[in-house]
């Protein structure tokens, strides 16, 4: 079983992401309250998150070529990226995303400057 977790239906989602999870282990819930504090802060109304647990639709997990739990994947805006972990780490989850703003600068938590 998968769930959409978040998604502004009056705006085209401009980020799309999929986080895999193993039920709902300590790792799985603190990469979901990261990566909602991270969205809530930056992409409020511009991303889409699907939430999928590996332990309920292990052939998304394969078909996606998942090895480790929790993992993020950003869809869309290509390229493609992949994070492993519990998210924790603000910087390294916008840079490995490649989620700058236009400045150069990584998204701050008080402003949101995506477009």
């Amino acid at each position: 079983m998968h769930q959409l977790l978040r998604k502004d239906e009056n705006v085209a989602a401009k980020y799309i992401l999929r986080l895999y999870i193993t039920g709902n282990t300590a790792n799985s819930q603190m990469a979901i309250r990261n990566l909602n504090g991270i969205l809530e802060s930056g992409l409020k109304g511009l991303s889409a998150l699907e939430v999928i647990d590996v332990l309920n639709n292990p052939e998304r997990a394969i078909e996606d070529k998942i090895l480790a739990t929790p993992t993020l994947i950003k869809i869309s805006p290509q390229p493609i990226r992949r994070i492993i972990g519990d998210l924790s780490d603000r910087e390294k989850v916008l840079s490995g995303l490649d989620l700058t703003a236009e400045s150069g600068q990584l998204l701050s938590g008080k402003q949101n400057i995506f477009r």
